[in-house]
């Protein structure tokens, strides 16, 4: 009996997920050492500083980054009780990232309060509330789905789920189409907003993996000729059609060109993904081209946005009025996000010493720029290689997934962060037009951060679906 017993435990600790915590040690040690610099700083007397330190956080407003360590290590525990062949990397990840949006948002609280006022200095608090609901709808969705399979027996409900999610959307940019607002996609219901495009986005990529599934073999090999090409039956091609009709509405409706952006690089990404077929994608490339080219020559406000990119603000010197008055109205946003990147140089103005309010929506839009400026060129890059990991975690859980819908559904939920990341990340830096696609993780809101902890999930279930499967057949 006692054996029975000690054998029990040995193979309990030897099952602990001991890679996890170890990597979970290194996010939390960031944290507790940025939040030790923020301190210091604030008791700081150099006068050259003090009308930023004194609107830092005090040590009430740094208990947020103690609450997510608590939370994740709750997190932990769960994951070791009922989830141990999960991947033991992909939390740790998304940790470090999310503590990181706590602790910026944290310290934009107070100098967001002094510039724009209202009650801005529980962001941070604000930030947190959102990442603890995120992590428990993250285990909450890892209990429901425990057969991953039943998500494609119910495609077409996710592709009503999704025409009913972009409708309140589409109905509003109808009523206000004369409005110049650029983007409808927020919808407000008493003191929430709900932005509909990010749960949107997990109902197209379960529909194209549900679809794609059933159907990859008729679409691989093509039925109609059209020149070089060989096209699917109209039967197979319609739902994919309705659906890009959907990004469609998106773009010129509700003109939200991220979200058509995201949509059609998703249809790109699992398309090729489930048919191996280079033609599609090159089709769909030059297709996006022509409707590009219609909605610039339609929607001044996407010309207004590619006009921001290809305005060059470098020789300041020599503007004439009329570029002077642009940098100062339509292309201000990016601009000022431009001079917190250089502001930022190599090793960056140090957590708290910088001053990025001065971007608007910078907890938002342009929250990549406040990294630039007080982490620079080296925080960056570690930033951007935390997402390649994220992404790396993801298609290898893809890769190693045991049934086909399961290898497609984490590879597009893993395209959306990627995705995403590229998306808003160039659209800071003016390599694309900006949109209102949040930074995961990172930006202020609620909606994507919830969106985004069910994509991690249902990746960290697929995971261990897998790994249990492979054991059963050995």
């Amino acid at each position: 009996m006692e054996q029975s017993m000690s054998q029990r435990a040995t193979g309990a600790f030897r099952q602990y997920r001991w890679k996890e915590l170890g990597l979970l040690i290194l996010p939390g040690l960031i944290l507790l050492l940025l939040m030790a610099q923020l301190l210091i700083i604030r008791s700081s007397n150099d006068t050259t500083t003090l009308n930023n330190l004194k609107n830092l956080p005090i040590l009430d407003g740094l208990i947020p980054i103690l609450g997510f360590i608590a939370a994740v290590l709750v997190v932990h525990v769960v994951l070791n009780i009922f989830f141990r062949k999960a991947d033991q990397v992909l939390l740790p990840l998304v940790s470090l990232l999310s503590g990181l949006g706590v602790v910026m948002l944290t310290r934009l609280g107070p100098d967001m309060l002094k510039r724009f006022g209202g009650p801005i200095p529980t962001l941070g608090s604000r930030q947190l509330i959102w990442v603890i609901i995120g992590l428990a709808i993250c285990l909450g969705t890892m209990f429901i789905l425990r057969n991953i399979g039943w998500l494609s027996r119910y495609k077409y409900t996710w592709l009503l789920f999704c025409f009913a999610v972009i409708l309140p959307s589409v109905i509003r940019g109808i009523l206000t189409f004369k409005n110049a607002d650029p983007t409808r996609d927020t919808l407000g219901f008493g003191p929430l907003k709900l932005q509909p495009s990010e749960f949107l986005k997990i109902g197209v990529v379960i529909f194209f993996a549900g679809y794609l599934n059933d159907n990859r073999d008729v679409l691989a090999e093509g039925h109609y000729r059209l020149g070089p090409l060989r096209l699917p039956p109209l039967r197979q091609l319609g739902p994919m059609l309705f659906m890009l009709g959907i990004g469609l509405l998106s773009f010129l409706v509700v003109r939200e060109l991220g979200l058509a952006l995201l949509v059609y690089s998703l249809f790109l990404c699992m398309t090729y993904v489930a048919t191996g077929k280079k033609s599609y994608v090159l089709v769909s490339l030059l297709t996006f081209v022509v409707l590009a080219v219609i909605g610039y020559s339609l929607l001044p406000y996407v010309q207004n946005r590619f006009a921001t990119v290809a305005f060059n603000p470098a020789d300041w010197a020599h503007l004439t009025d009329a570029e002077n008055t642009f940098a100062q109205d339509k292309g201000y946003q990016v601009y000022q996000g431009l001079i917190n990147v250089a502001s930022g140089g190599i090793l960056g103005s140090g957590l708290g010493l910088g001053f990025p309010v001065g971007v608007p929506v910078i907890d938002s839009d342009m929250a990549f720029t406040a990294y630039a400026e007080e982490f620079g060129l080296v925080g960056l890059f570690a930033i951007i290689g935390i997402y390649l990991l994220i992404v790396h975690r993801g298609f290898r859980i893809a890769a190693e997934a045991t049934d086909s819908f399961s290898k497609l559904l984490a590879a597009g939920l893993t395209s959306i962060f990627a995705l995403q990341t590229l998306i808003i990340t160039a659209g800071d830096l003016k390599l694309l037009p900006l949109t209102g696609i949040p930074l995961p993780y990172l930006s202020n809101g609620g909606n994507a951060i919830l969106a985004n902890f069910i994509i991690v999930g249902i990746l960290l279930r697929i995971s261990h679906n897998s790994a249990v499967e492979r054991e059963g057949k050995y």
